[in-house]
């Protein structure tokens, strides 16, 4: 392993969003020798800060922590700042406090962007056994800090810091603010109450959680809410709850907005369909359940595009050409019309690293191909139910539709965007 400058930016982990029970540094170091590795890069805790545009936060947040836990565990903790790549240049300001505060880590990401991603891919790279989060905005308390260690430190493997327990609250929220939080957490129940009825304050971004508890198990994050994630699929036993009062931000621009609130909605749903028998089939097949949904969006857009133009092709009321033309001619352009929808937002992850015409153009070329193929099978389902059943050539063509895509799906996920899964 190349020995790294002190003061260096941290490489970004990549790969699936997965905790090993040692750093990923180690990992891709010498993987024969994880024991040492292990004992010998082992710290007691670690703390993610995610920051985007903090430069005005991030130097009294560092100073904070660091003057709290020198004086609790000195030696035995890493902070660690892991910046989207701001543009008011968080990473930079934060990069220019490591000769001060040794204990200070900093990583860059340039093709990734989200808070609960970030907090991951802080805790892929980290040292310690105990994991944390702490928004760099001074809303959450630093002193809490060492009350949600301490619980741990007694055995629990989750401490989260909670704005509805005794001690805790909110500052200066508005009434809409409060209903949204509270609504929220109503909705949670509803949906997840195995999991969101465990703690209090489930959309709280400031907790600490044991390694061992979400180590080798693969998170699926969307938004802000990391805590879902943890409590949904760690294996989590005892859990501590501290009351903290969430402060109004002194400086910057609150990221609060009425996405979060739709994320979190979407995350429980995720989160409840994986719980279930769908879940189960989808663990046992390896069925990309998040993919698959985007697909069959993308596809919905197909469908009103190749109903549309079935009609103005082939209706006689319209331009009247032959059925089966007028067939062909609509399906093809809704292919294309899925394949720019497919490329940039059902397999834009993997298609961000994998940029410019020409390959896109292969990508297009596959899938094409493909979706062809699946036209001779729509077609074919197409002529048996109109003319041997005698089907509504409008019915048939929503049914012949549904087949095909569950053909297009697993073969375009198996060959067009297959190359750029590497890393």
């Amino acid at each position: 392993m190349t020995a790294q400058h002190p003061l260096a930016l941290l490489e970004v982990p990549s790969g699936p969003l997965q905790v090993f029970d040692y750093p990923t540094v180690a990992q891709n170091a010498h993987v024969h020798n994880q024991g040492t590795l292990k004992s010998q890069h082992s710290i007691k805790f670690s703390l993610i800060i995610p920051t985007y545009n903090e430069g005005t936060n991030i130097q009294d947040i560092i100073c904070l922590l660091s003057g709290l836990l020198d004086q609790a565990i000195p030696g035995e903790y890493e902070l660690l700042v892991v910046d989207d790549n701001s543009p008011d240049r968080t990473w930079e300001i934060a990069q220019g406090l490591m000769s001060q505060y040794p204990q200070l880590r900093v990583m860059r990401r340039q093709l990734e962007r989200g808070l609960s991603s970030a907090v991951i891919r802080g805790w892929q790279a980290a040292r310690g056994e105990i994991l944390g989060v702490i928004d760099a905005d001074l809303q959450h308390p630093p002193e809490v800090l060492l009350k949600l260690l301490n619980a741990v430190e007694q055995g629990a493997d989750l401490a989260v810091a909670s704005r509805h327990v005794e001690g805790g609250g909110v500052s200066e929220w508005s009434l809409a603010r409060r209903f949204l939080s509270r609504g929220a957490q109503t909705l949670g129940l509803i949906l997840l109450p195995g999991v969101v009825g465990r703690v209090t304050d489930p959309m709280s971004g400031y907790f600490m959680v044991r390694r061992s508890a979400i180590s080798d198990r693969t998170l699926y994050p969307l938004g802000y809410k990391i805590l879902l994630e943890v409590l949904g699929r760690g294996d989590i036993g005892q859990i501590a709850e501290v009351g903290y009062v969430f402060q109004e931000r002194q400086q910057g621009e609150s990221k609060v907005t009425s996405k979060q609130y739709i994320e979190y909605l979407h995350h429980l749903t995720r989160l409840r369909i994986a719980g279930g028998r769908l879940g189960r089939i989808q663990q046992r097949f390896e069925i990309p359940l998040g993919r698959l949904v985007r697909f069959g969006l993308v596809g919905f857009s197909g469908v009103f595009v190749d109903m549309t133009l079935l009609y103005l092709l082939s209706d006689p009321t319209t331009l009247g050409l032959p059925l089966n033309l007028g067939k062909s001619i609509a399906a093809e352009i809704a292919i294309f019309n899925n394949f720019l929808w497919n490329d940039a937002w059902t397999f834009g992850d993997l298609t961000s690293s994998q940029k410019g015409i020409q390959k896109r153009f292969k990508r297009f070329l596959k899938f094409n191909f493909i979706c062809l193929a699946g036209l001779v099978l729509n077609l074919l389902t197409f002529d048996v139910l109109v003319y041997l059943l005698g089907v509504n050539p409008y019915l048939a063509n929503l049914i012949a539709i549904a087949i095909v895509t569950v053909w297009n799906f697993w073969l375009n996920l198996k060959l067009s965007w297959r190359v750029t899964e590497v890393k």
